[in-house]
């Protein structure tokens, strides 16, 4: 029998087990989005959008690349176009994106936010957006209601060295004063600053911003890895549990502590530095880095192959993270070898987390995960969730498949949202669905049994209590807990 479209019982799965697994199990999981670039800010205050558009269109470089597609004008995507006219053109989009994940996402969102069932056209959507927007501007549907309306439990934003985290300090307060709002909004330590030293002049400008805030001044390379780790030790304390980096590719060259200070001092002095010294410099600050994680007990990410701004006039008139990114194929597997295994050689690796961009690594990070899992900690090292382009249903299942049959997925500390809104809380459902349906149908055809209650603990375990225990969240507030 054709099934509904989007269907809020059955959608996604397949058999009565997956929908079992999915109703009995999964669904009422406390959500913990441990990567996301969620503003902080915005959780702080509270905020209200004052339109769909705003909170769905803004800085969502996903719908400008489908709205390009299309044959829309940049105005509509990131110009100055009116917030209704630039709803306009991406509800007429919305039906050309039939199967790309974008056409489940928007019509996951509109439900589980606005309880709007019908699917988005051009003709129906004034009427939707002025549901939506009146809606939005209710208290109901401010940012922190929207955190509870998706059962989130923890947040965690990402921040660079730099960042002074007054927003993160202000939601603390709050709950340390008894607020209502009980959700972890942390912060995660995101250096990739302090390694990009390609470009002398716009390094310096950023040591600048790392000696303000730590009221600091930098002369030395050790001077510039104390203000890191007193930075480091700032975010630890202000509940910080993971740091992330998003490279195109592991550097792991060998180095010296006396040619990194060199090449520190050459760049200090305004010199644009050799490819060669680039990598170097590079290999030492992610080992550095990554010790620092291992002392405080972090999980360190990685999210390794993306090709960044390939459109160079569009990157110089909009700026990065506009949508003009790839997948790239750079190879991973040596050097990546080579960084785990100098901090494991140390005893000094952290928990860990890979994420690819290039589905042809799957199988790559599938089994470099074994190596240097040490049966200290129960999956240690982490093949990560789909990320980015991969975090469709087909991504999705390609890396469970890959991590099912080379390592296990019932240790996988499951999805996060990676997003800017704070309506993509679905892509957890999404990725809850996806989960069940592959288990559900081993289950039917006889390739795992029929041990609903073990299965069943199995998959909460993926959409939260792995995810719990590996990164030691608590379910109060940091506030509540010191």
């Amino acid at each position: 029998m054709k099934k509904l479209f989007l269907n809020d019982t059955d959608f996604l799965l397949q058999t009565g087990t997956a929908q079992q697994l999915y109703h009995s199990f999964a669904k009422s999981m406390p959500i913990i989005d441990y990567h996301c670039h969620l503003p902080p800010d915005q959780i702080a205050d509270d905020k209200q959008f004052g339109n769909l558009t705003q909170a769905w269109l803004y800085g969502d470089h996903y719908k400008w690349r489908a709205m390009r597609t299309n044959g829309i004008n940049e105005r509509f995507c990131t110009g100055d176009a009116p917030d209704f006219d630039k709803f306009q053109k991406w509800a007429e989009t919305v039906p050309y994106t039939l199967r790309n994940p974008l056409y489940h996402w928007t019509h996951l969102e509109l439900q589980r936010y606005f309880g709007i069932n019908e699917t988005l056209t051009g003709q129906n959507a004034r009427r939707i957006y002025e549901t939506c927007t009146e809606q939005l501007q209710s208290p109901t549907h401010s940012v922190r209601n929207l955190l509870r309306q998706m059962n989130v439990e923890t947040v965690c934003t990402t921040d660079d060295p730099a960042d002074s985290l007054e927003h993160h300090r202000k939601i603390a307060d709050e709950q340390a004063a008894g607020s209502d709002f009980t959700i972890n909004v942390l912060p995660t330590f995101r250096p990739d600053k302090s390694m990009a030293v390609e470009h002398a002049a716009e390094f310096n400008r950023y040591v600048a911003r790392l000696e303000a805030a730590d009221n600091s001044s930098i002369t030395t390379f050790d001077d510039f890895l104390g203000t890191l780790a007193r930075r480091h030790d700032y975010f630890a304390g202000m509940g910080c549990k993971l740091s992330d980096h998003g490279l195109e590719q592991i550097y792991a060259a060998d180095y010296t502590e006396a040619a990194v200070r060199a090449i520190f001092d050459k760049v200090r002095s305004g010199v644009d530095l050799s490819g060669q010294d680039v990598l170097t410099f590079k290999s030492a600050m992610l080992v550095y880095l990554a010790e620092m994680d291992w002392e405080k007990g972090w999980t360190q990410q990685f999210h390794l192959g993306a090709l960044r701004n390939n459109n160079s006039r569009m990157l110089a008139q909009l700026g990065p993270d506009t949508g003009w990114d790839s997948i790239g194929d750079f190879s991973q597997a040596r050097a990546l070898a080579r960084f785990l295994n100098r901090l494991d050689t140390s005893d000094k690796l952290a928990k860990t987390i890979l994420y690819n961009l290039n589905p042809a690594d799957n199988e790559i990070m599938a089994t470099m995960i074994g190596n240097f899992n040490d049966g200290s900690v129960a999956g240690k090292v982490q093949f990560g969730s789909g990320w980015w382009f991969l975090d469709q249903k087909e991504g999705m299942e390609r890396q469970m498949n890959a991590l099912s049959n080379m390592g296990l997925l019932s240790r996988f500390v499951g999805m996060l949202t990676d997003s800017r809104s704070f309506l993509s809380y679905p892509r957890h459902e999404y990725f809850r669905r996806i989960l069940c349906n592959l288990f559900g149908n081993d289950m039917e055809n006889g390739e795992l049994p029929d041990d609903m209650e073990w299965i069943g603990e199995v998959v909460q375990n993926i959409c939260y209590g792995n995810a719990k225990t590996y990164f030691g969240f608590s379910s109060k507030p940091l506030a509540a807990v010191v």
